[in-house]
């Protein structure tokens, strides 16, 4: 029985499911999510060419910066983590349980989003109200959220953190903190002491289990990232593009984001947000195009990405 059939006949019994739900639902052996296989990219590809079955995206595609990726613009999710989490397989003739699916998939989504969000609120003030308690420590600062949180696309599928190998729960929490040049020294290496502390905490504690990636630097620092010369530097770029104010001085912060247009780095990232999606639709049309079942690497790459962990190094 081909795959199609079967993935068919699954949705007939279940009704519409993620593609993280057909596979675990599936005779086939467990998907293992850290080393995409043979019935992941079967699944997928029967389920997107099946006349009977439809495939219903959520959620939103945004830009990501892959260093393996030639002009290192694509598009996130990856097709696979898209697949899995963020799509529906439903029947091509009963698309109002296939909406009310994605309905409910899409509202998960969200609220693991508005979780995280909080989370990253909480755990800023803590830091924040340590750094008030100290004399010491004054001048402007300010914290900004980024990352999948920021785009409603949070998730919380568990996986092992990049570090330490300890699982944690989906999505983690990048945070940037960035202080005024005239601030002293001591602020810098405050703001890393308490944020360092908070990582830890919320990694080791089993009841939390979150990954957080920070980065502190000066304004200055931001102002340089600004020629985007690099890898790295166009990774700064992209985070503070897609930043949302937390807590601090939002005058610094507005400073930070005007740096954006006056190096004209918007501008180059939606172009590269541009290119990106052509890839994406030249990637989905080469692996729908092979029979198949194990991918080379570089069809590898294009079903799923890389961490982005630049500038959190």
């Amino acid at each position: 029985m081909d795959t199609e059939v079967r993935l068919t006949r699954l949705i007939q019994q279940l009704g519409p499911r993620t593609g993280a739900e057909v596979l675990a639902a599936s005779p086939a052996p467990a998907f293992a999510q850290a080393e995409p296989g043979e019935q992941a990219f079967a699944c997928w590809r029967a389920a997107v060419l099946s006349p009977r079955l439809v495939v219903r995206r959520v959620g939103t595609r945004y830009l990501r910066l892959d260093h393996k990726v030639e002009g290192f613009a694509r598009l996130s999710p990856s097709i696979l983590r898209e697949f899995l989490t963020y799509s529906v397989v439903g029947l091509v003739d009963d698309v109002s349980a296939l909406d009310r699916r994605a309905a409910e998939v899409l509202a998960h989504v969200r609220a693991v989003s508005r979780a995280k969000l909080e989370l990253a609120t909480g755990v800023v003030a803590g830091v924040a109200a340590r750094i008030a308690e100290d004399a010491g420590g004054g001048g402007d600062y300010c914290i900004f959220l980024a990352g999948d949180v920021v785009y409603d696309m949070a998730h919380d599928v568990p996986r092992p953190e990049r570090s330490t190998g300890k699982m944690v729960r989906g999505s983690d929490l990048d945070l940037v903190a960035v202080v005024d040049d005239a601030a002293p020294e001591a602020l810098l290496r405050r703001l890393d002491a308490e944020m360092y502390q908070q990582k830890y905490r919320y990694l080791i504690n089993p009841s939390a289990r979150e990954e957080i990636d920070y980065i502190v630097k000066p304004l200055a620092r931001l102002r340089e990232q600004m020629q985007c010369d690099t890898f790295k530097k166009m990774v700064a770029c992209k985070i503070l593009h897609e930043g949302v104010f937390i807590h601090g001085s939002r005058e610094l912060f507005t400073a930070a984001k005007t740096l954006l247009e006056e190096y004209g780095v918007t501008r180059k990232l939606a172009t590269m947000e541009a290119s990106a999606a052509r890839l994406r639709r030249a990637a989905e049309e080469r692996l729908l195009g092979t029979e198949r079942g194990i991918l080379t690497a570089d069809e590898l790459r294009l079903f799923f990405t890389t961490d982005e962990a630049e500038e959190f190094e």
